[in-house]
C-alpha cells in the first residue's frame, strides 16, 4: 500500500511542478517577470513559515552557519533560479516543455558542481561523456543560429539554462555548509529572503506593480504557483525525500517535462516539436551516465538487480 501511496505522490509532485512551467507562461501575460516571481514567493514563503512553525521545535535559524545556509538558498535556489527562469520564459520561443526540459539538466549539473567542490570525487570518463551528452541535449533545445545568436529565443533558453545551473550550484553549496537546520526551516526562510531579493531586483530593473493586469487568469496563475507548485509541492517533496531518498526524488525532473508539455498543449496551445523530444532524450541519457553508480546501488538496494 505504501508503494502505491509513494507512486501517487510522486506523480502528483511531477504534475504540479511540471504544470508550473505552463502557469508561469500563462501568468507572464499579466505580470512583469521578476515581480511575478517575487509575488509567488511572498505567498509561498508565508505559508511555509507557518508550516515550519508547526512542525519544527525552533523555526528560526540561529548563528552564522544557519543563516549562511539560508542566504545560499535564498540567493541561488530561490532568487537566481526564478529570476533567470521567469525572464527566460517571457520569450515566446521558450514553451513550457522547453523550459522544463532545460531545467531537467539540473541533476546532471549538480553532480558536476559536487565534483568541482570535492576534488577527491572526480568524474570518470563515462561521467564526462554523460555531462557532454546532457549539454548536447540543452544545445539541441537552444538550436542556436550561428548567423543570429540572439534570435529564435537562444538568449532566453540560455537564461533558463542559467536557472538550472543556479539551482544545481545552490543544491551543492547548501550541502557544503555545516549547519544542522531542518529542511522545512531552510526552505521557508529561503523563500522569504529570496522574495525580498527579487523585489529589490524588480525595482532595479524598473518593474512596477502598476504594470500588472489583474484578471481572473492572472490571479489563478499566481495562486497555482504559490500554493500548489510551491507550498503543496514542497510539502510532498519533503515527505518523499524521507521515504525515497535523493536518488529517486531526482527523477521528478525527468517526469515533470511530460506534464509541462501536456499542460502547455492543453491550456496554451503550445506545440511539441521533435527537437524538444530529442533534447529531452539526450538529457535523460546524460543523467543515466553521470548517475549510473548511484542508480545501480539504488536498484540493488531494492532487489531489482543483482
Amino acid at each position: 500500500m505504501t508503494r502505491y501511496r509513494n507512486l501517487a505522490l510522486f506523480l502528483v509532485l511531477a504534475a504540479v511542478w511540471g504544470s508550473a512551467f505552463m502557469a508561469i507562461n500563462a501568468g507572464l501575460e499579466y505580470f512583469p517577470p521578476v515581480l511575478f516571481a517575487a509575488l509567488r514567493y511572498d505567498i509561498a514563503g508565508v505559508i511555509m513559515l507557518v508550516y515550519a512553525w508547526h512542525v519544527v521545535d525552533d523555526p528560526i535559524p540561529r548563528g552564522r552557519s544557519e543563516w549562511t545556509l539560508v542566504a545560499v538558498g535564498a540567493t541561488l535556489l530561490i532568487a537566481a533560479y526564478h529570476v533567470f527562469l521567469f525572464v527566460g520564459e517571457s520569450d515566446p520561443a521558450v514553451t513550457s516543455a522547453i523550459a522544463a526540459v532545460i531545467v531537467s539538466l539540473s541533476p546532471v549539473l549538480t553532480t558536476v558542481f559536487a565534483r568541482a567542490f570535492l576534488p577527491s570525487e572526480r568524474l570518470t570518463l563515462v561521467g564526462v561523456i554523460g555531462l557532454l551528452v546532457g549539454l548536447a541535449g540543452a544545445t539541441v533545445l537552444a538550436a542556436p543560429d550561428p548567423s543570429n545568436l540572439t534570435g529564435d529565443g537562444t538568449v532566453a533558453k540560455f537564461l533558463v539554462f542559467l536557472a538550472a545551473a543556479a539551482f544545481a550550484l545552490g543544491s551543492v553549496l547548501t550541502r557544503a555548509v555545516e549547519a544542522e537546520l531542518p529542511i522545512e526551516t531552510m526552505e521557508a526562510w529561503s523563500m522569504v529572503v529570496g522574495a525580498l531579493i527579487m523585489h529589490a531586483i524588480a525595482v532595479g530593473v524598473g518593474e512596477s506593480i502598476d504594470e500588472i493586469v489583474w484578471t481572473t487568469e492572472a490571479l489563478l496563475a499566481l495562486a497555482y504557483l504559490a500554493i500548489a507548485a510551491s507550498a503543496v509541492g514542497f510539502l510532498i517533496y519533503f515527505d518523499l525525500l524521507d521515504r525515497l531518498g535523493p536518488i529517486e526524488i531526482n527523477l521528478v525532473s525527468y517526469v515533470a517535462p511530460i506534464f509541462a508539455a501536456l499542460s502547455g498543449w492543453i491550456f496554451l496551445n503550445e506545440g511539441i516539436t521533435l527537437t524538444t523530444i530529442a533534447g529531452f532524450l539526450l538529457i535523460c541519457v546524460g543523467f543515466v551516465l553521470v548517475k549510473r553508480s548511484a542508480l545501480r546501488d539504488e536498484l540493488r538496494r531494492r532487489g531489482l538487480v543483482s
